[in-house]
């Protein structure tokens, strides 16, 4: 088979010197020169093939992603493309490479086509020219040519970003996490589209920390510490190394008595005098317009003291604008509803004090220390001084961060900071968590080391609302909801669903209720 990339031996450090350490088990090594991204990386990728990279967070795969599409240099090393070389021939790479970065390479001010004839004009090409190449992709985006990017869902965002990247008709793409964030009917698409690329003879190199689009490549190759640890078919890195990607499952988290589990049900409240107490959020009728369009449609249901609730819906279902109300950001249309005791119309800033939220996107301070974002969101929640240092100290020994508390967050391995951002979000005691995605694009071992947290707040009666895309967090769930063009199509426990749709995990659940959707993007 025609070698399309070659990398030989390729090394980069970033010099950046912590003031601890980081322990090698958890990311890449820490010395005088700094952090060792990549360490005598050697592979090839034959033409047209599928090809995987994949490892736990600070493997290196980014910096790999960035030297093969000459964005980086590397310390040591040489890696070709397409028969050229990444740095004497990087203008003759870069007209042969499309590259997808996991934050979505657009610009949000922009609308669809602005951002389609942006891409295009770079590689010194036109929309027209390169249609012929995007065409499968785009004509299903076409039709909102004239909307921003910054308003469109998850899956349209994917399919612009794909569109961008193919608009110059490159013979290697370059996919980095492309389909974090996005939900799983959407990340089908996006791998089936993929296959079509393939019949072109397109190379695809493409990391995810999902081990269903692992399963789809030829080959995949294993970096961790910085080093390739092994290359082979997806089944057999995938078993050679189980710790990391198929850690040891959870423990079912009992649901809270009086939770309801009604499985006929659509739209769900506890039974009056259920026992286990008042439930701590009341949804009736919810609904939020926007003109004539309802992205939240009339939705009812309840959540107990404890309880993992998942909440759940493909892009543009409706969630993200249901927490904004159930968190104190947006206030309702029509209906009624009542978090930690407040009302959401009326007494939204009281709710502001009494939960805790985690985005994907972690909400920390990169330029502060530990220790000051912990001192600067404790003091936001309230706390006096004293409590927080006393906290503080037992927290960091707890998180084994104890040592790393003057450490800038932005120094942190994504595993830590995801760890760290939940740990602040729950610093003083709310009585519910929102969690919006909060483990995107996190490897499992990490994922299941952040769920034992979820685990452990619940247990001391912090009630945990959260939303996935990654349908093996679901089965963690005491219940979910499933929300399908602004209304819950479903709600009950994981085992429920499954007998419900008479599908074999939570996986096959989603896709079949999300197929069902029929309203368009508006």
């Amino acid at each position: 088979m025609e070698e399309t990339v070659i990398v030989s031996h390729v090394s980069k450090s970033y010099r950046k010197k912590l003031s601890t350490p980081l322990p090698r088990r958890e990311g890449p090594g820490v010395g005088l020169l700094g952090v060792l991204a990549l360490d005598d990386v050697s592979f090839s990728v034959g033409r047209g093939e599928v090809f995987g990279i994949i490892g736990p967070d600070g493997a290196g795969k980014t910096s790999l992603f960035r030297i093969l599409c000459s964005l980086l240099l590397p310390d040591a090393g040489t890696a070709t493309v397409d028969g050229f070389d990444v740095v004497s021939q990087m203008r003759d790479v870069r007209r042969r490479v499309g590259y997808m970065p996991g934050r979505f390479s657009l610009y949000q001010d922009l609308t669809v086509e602005e951002n389609l004839k942006f891409f295009a004009t770079i590689f010194g090409t036109t929309v027209d020219e390169g249609y012929d190449s995007i065409r499968a992709i785009y004509s299903q985006i076409e039709r909102f040519k004239n909307r921003r990017a910054g308003a469109l869902s998850g899956g349209m965002k994917q399919k612009l970003a794909l569109s961008c990247a193919l608009v110059h008709r490159p013979s290697v793409l370059f996919l980095d996490e492309p389909t974090t964030g996005v939900d799983p009917v959407s990340r089908k698409e996006l791998w089936d589209m993929l296959g079509t690329l393939k019949e072109q003879q397109i190379t695809i190199v493409a990391s995810t920390p999902y081990l269903d689009e692992v399963r789809r490549c030829e080959r995949v190759a294993f970096l961790s510490e910085g080093r390739v640890q092994g290359i082979d078919t997806p089944e057999a890195v995938l078993e050679r190394f189980a710790d990391v990607f198929n850690p040891p499952g959870l423990a079912p988290h009992s649901t809270p008595e009086g939770a309801t589990t009604d499985p006929s049900a659509t739209a769900i409240e506890a039974p009056s005098g259920a026992v286990g107490g008042a439930p701590v959020i009341e949804v009736e009728h919810l609904v939020k317009a926007f003109g004539s369009f309802r992205a939240v449609d009339d939705i009812s249901f309840t959540v107990r003291k404890g309880e993992i609730f998942g909440f759940l819906g493909a892009n543009g279902a409706g969630k993200t604008t249901a927490m904004h109300m159930l968190t104190g950001l947006n206030q309702p249309t029509e209906g009624t509803g009542r978090v930690a005791g407040f009302d959401i119309r009326t007494e939204y800033e009281q709710i502001k004090k009494h939960i805790g939220y985690m985005s994907q996107r972690f909400s920390l301070y990169d330029d502060l220390t530990v220790a000051e974002n912990i001192r600067l969101f404790a003091g936001i929640y309230g706390m006096n001084d004293d409590e927080i240092k006393a906290k503080t100290d037992r927290v960091l020994r707890e998180l084994d961060f104890i040592d790393h508390k003057n450490d800038l967050v932005a120094s942190l391995p994504l595993g830590w900071k995801q760890k760290l951002a939940f740990t602040v979000s729950i610093f003083h005691d709310p009585a519910i968590v929102f969690l919006d995605e909060p483990t995107g694009g996190v490897d499992p071992a990490t994922r299941r080391q952040f769920w034992q947290l979820i685990y452990d707040a619940a247990r001391r009666g912090i009630t945990v609302f959260v939303t996935t895309h990654y349908m093996d967090e679901a089965e963690y769930c005491d219940r979910i909801s499933i929300m399908v063009d602004g209304k819950i199509s479903a709600i009950g426990t994981p085992d429920e669903l499954k007998r419900r749709f008479d599908q074999p995990d939570m996986d096959h659940v989603f896709t079949y209720l999300a197929r069902q959707a029929k309203r368009s993007e508006k």
